[in-house]
C-alpha cells in the first residue's frame, strides 16, 4: 500500500482483509505495457469486426474498467483527487465491495442502524459476515441514529465496518457532521465508517466529503440513481482513502463501467445537466412539502416523520387500507410493515407533479 502521500495520513493497512493486502486482482485487456503507445489491441480476444447493432464499433472493444474521463469528473464535482474515487455498478457494489474486502468470511462484522438500507446486511450475510444492529430512535417525528452506541458496538463486537445512511432510507435522517466525524474518531483504529449519502442532493447538509482529508477510515457513498435520475444506468461511487480505493479496484470485478453507461455518466455531470439537476431536486422539496400537509389530513396517519430526502415514511392506522386505496388507483409505494418497527408504516417517493396530482386524488379519495 502507498504511504497515503495524497494530503491525509495513511489508511491503516491492518483493517484490510491480510490476504488481500498484497492482492493483485485480474489483469485487464486495456492495460498496455508502460510507456508504450498501444494502436492496435490483439490481447482480450474482442471480435475483429463491429457488431451490425453497433456499426460504428463504440462497444466493440473492452472498457477501462475505472473510465479517466468519468472518473475525473466525480473527482471535480467532488473537489478531491482521482486516486480517491471508484466507480461501480451502483452504490451496491461499492458496498459489496467493501464488506469483501474488509471482512473476513465468516468473520469480523458489520454494525448497522434499523431501520436502514438493506443491502448493508445483505451484503454482509451472502459473505457469512455477522451484523450487528443499534436501532435508531424514534420520537415519534423523527428518527435518530445513535453515533455513540454505534461506536460502542463496533468496539464490543470488533466489527470492521459500521454503515451509516445519511439521509436514512426509510427514516429520511440526516446524521450530523460533528457526530460523523466524531464516530470515525472513536473506531478509527478497527472501523471503517460508510457514510451513504444516496439521497445527499436532497439535504441541506453538506457532504461528508469534507470529512474525508482528516479521517482516512472515513468511506462516503454518493450516487446518479436519486437526484441525478440515472437509476437504470447504475452508477455508484466510493470516495476513500487512496490506499483504500487502490484495493477496492483490485477486489472488484472486471469492467464495471460498460461504455454507454460511462457516457451516460459524464452527459449528467456536466455543467447544465448538473444545473437542471438542482432545478429538479428543487421542484421535488416543494412538491414533498405540498405532499406532507396533504398526508397529515388522511385520517387514520398518525405520523409523517421529518424528512431530508425525497419520500416520506408515513405510519397509519390501517397501512392496508391505505396501500389497497393507493393501490387501486395505480399507485404503488413501499410496503415497511415487514421491517421491525415499521409494521404500520408506508414509504412513499415524491415523483413528478402529475404523479402528485394523481396521489393527492386517491388521498381525498380516502378522505372521503
Amino acid at each position: 500500500m502507498s504511504d497515503g502521500s495524497e494530503g491525509t495520513a495513511p489508511f491503516p493497512a491492518h483493517l484490510v482483509r491480510e490476504d488481500l493486502r498484497d492482492f493483485a486482482g485480474y489483469s485487464s485487456a486495456r492495460t498496455s505495457a508502460p510507456g508504450v503507445p498501444a494502436s492496435i489491441w490483439l490481447n482480450a480476444n474482442e471480435s475483429g469486426e463491429a457488431s451490425s447493432a453497433d456499426p460504428e464499433g463504440a462497444n466493440r472493444r473492452y472498457p477501462d474498467p475505472q473510465p479517466p474521463a468519468l472518473v475525473e469528473a466525480f473527482a471535480d464535482l467532488w473537489a478531491t483527487t482521482p486516486g480517491r474515487v471508484v466507480v461501480g455498478r451502483g452504490s451496491d457494489e461499492i458496498i459489496e465491495l467493501l464488506v469483501r474486502t474488509l471482512c473476513r468470511p465468516g468473520g469480523d462484522g458489520v454494525v448497522v442502524a434499523p431501520p436502514t438500507f438493506g443491502m448493508y446486511a445483505v451484503s454482509a450475510r451472502l459473505h457469512g459476515v455477522p451484523v450487528h444492529e443499534v436501532p435508531q430512535v424514534d420520537d415519534g417525528a423523527r428518527f435518530t441514529v445513535d453515533t455513540g452506541a454505534l461506536a460502542t458496538r463496533a468496539r464490543e463486537t470488533g466489527a470492521r465496518i459500521v454503515f451509516v445512511a445519511s439521509p436514512g432510507n426509510p427514516t429520511g435522517t440526516v446524521v450530523p457532521l460533528r457526530d460523523l466525524a466524531a464516530l470515525v474518531e472513536a473506531v478509527a483504529d478497527r472501523a471503517v465508517v460508510v457514510v451513504d449519502e444516496a439521497y445527499g442532493e436532497y439535504a441541506e447538509q453538506r457532504s461528508a466529503v469534507a470529512l474525508l482529508e482528516e479521517h482516512p477510515t472515513l468511506v462516503v457513498l454518493r450516487t446518479l440513481s436519486k437526484a441525478h435520475g440515472l437509476a437504470g444506468a447504475r452508477i455508484g461511487i466510493g470516495l476513500a482513502h487512496p490506499d483504500l480505493a487502490t484495493v477496492l479496484r483490485r477486489v472488484q470485478a472486471p469492467y464495471p463501467v460498460p461504455v454507454p453507461v460511462a457516457r451516460l455518466g459524464l452527459e449528467a455531470l456536466a455543467p447544465a445537466a448538473l444545473e437542471a439537476t438542482r432545478r429538479r431536486v428543487l421542484q421535488t422539496l416543494r412538491l414533498r412539502d405540498v405532499v406532507v400537509r396533504r398526508l397529515r389530513e388522511v385520517p387514520g396517519v398518525r405520523a409523517v416523520y421529518a424528512t431530508d430526502a425525497n419520500f416520506l415514511l408515513v405510519r397509519s392506522d390501517d397501512p392496508g387500507a391505505l396501500l389497497h386505496t393507493l393501490a387501486s388507483a395505480g399507485i404503488v409505494v413501499r410496503d415497511l410493515r415487514h421491517q421491525p418497527g415499521l409494521h404500520d408504516a408506508l414509504r412513499i417517493t415524491v415523483g413528478t407533479a402529475d404523479e402528485m396530482t394523481a396521489l393527492d386524488t386517491a388521498l381525498r379519495e380516502t378522505t372521503a
